[in-house]
């Protein structure tokens, strides 16, 4: 919830610098759930192809969201 949320949030902003901050947050919250998708594994919640499909989902939106926040910077 937290991921979309930020970018929900920094769409409101005014510039682009300020949207990649919250572009920067959702990613700190992308990596979050990396952990909770571990810790569930762990603790045996998720199965192994379960935890493998949703933490390859988990690293495409990082990747999305980097590539973002790079573009973002790098043009203003």
């Amino acid at each position: 919830m937290s991921i979309p949320a930020n970018i929900a949030e920094g769409c409101g902003c005014n510039g682009n610098r300020e949207f990649a901050r919250f572009l920067e947050i959702a990613l700190r919250s992308a990596s979050e759930t990396e952990y909770y998708l571990l810790l569930s594994q762990d603790l045996r919640y998720l199965s192994t192809k379960t935890y493998e499909e949703l933490n390859n989902q988990v690293t495409e939106v990082k990747r999305m969201l980097t590539r973002l926040i790079q573009k973002l910077t790098t043009d203003s």
